[in-house]
């Protein structure tokens, strides 16, 4: 079955973009959602020459950034994604919409780290692990899983493939931890998954 994607923007009134102007970094750069794609055009031509490179971000993306970027700037809701991107980047980040603008604050980042290390120490004493695989385009990385598998002597390997992954049904299958290589972001919401990448990473360096 084809699937169709249908962009959804988001309409706003009159928007104060005064509160901008406390962001004291003069290289930025901007991201934003597609529902708020007409309020990130207006906050580009509000900041002008402080932008210097511009991102549309899905809530599984991993956007690259200018190695000039000292901020990012993000137009759109929540704050889980923002503080992924604050962990990730290690730039100050912040987040505008039409409530005005917030900061991320180190807190939050720390508090994700803290769950990614308990994540890795829980896989670490655990012998018994599932590997996620998405079916859904751009994160399908079903090659990895295997290959993940193979090299991984001291553990039994599961792989578990869908379109629609409920981490609520993990308990129905008795494993002890989890390894995500779906979704970036999704390992760092939940403190018993922990990424594909993030762990072969450290094992790089022991």
């Amino acid at each position: 079955m084809k699937a169709l994607f249908v962009a959804a923007k988001k309409i706003f009134g009159k928007v104060d973009l005064t509160s901008l102007d406390s962001i004291k970094e003069d290289s930025i750069s901007l991201c934003y959602s597609i529902q708020f794609e007409e309020l990130a055009k207006e906050v580009e031509k509000y900041l002008n020459s402080k932008i210097i490179d511009e991102n549309q971000v899905l809530g599984c993306s991993s956007p690259s950034f200018s190695e000039r970027s000292k901020a990012i700037l993000i137009i759109g809701e929540g704050e889980f994604h923002p503080v992924a991107l604050a962990y990730e980047s290690g730039l100050k980040v912040y987040v505008f919409n039409e409530s005005g603008l917030k900061e991320i604050k180190e807190s939050q980042v720390e508090e994700m780290k803290k769950r990614e290390k308990g994540a890795y120490l829980k896989y670490l004493s655990s012998k018994r692990i599932g590997v996620l695989v998405s079916t859904k385009p751009g994160q399908q990385r079903i090659s990895r899983a295997i290959d993940f598998k193979k090299n991984t002597k001291d553990k039994k390997i599961y792989i578990f493939v869908a379109n629609d992954i409920n981490v609520h049904e993990f308990e129905n299958f008795g494993l002890e931890s989890w390894v995500n290589s779906a979704c970036p972001r999704m390992d760092l919401e939940n403190t018993y998954l922990i990424n594909i990448n993030s762990l072969n990473s450290r094992q790089r360096k022991q």
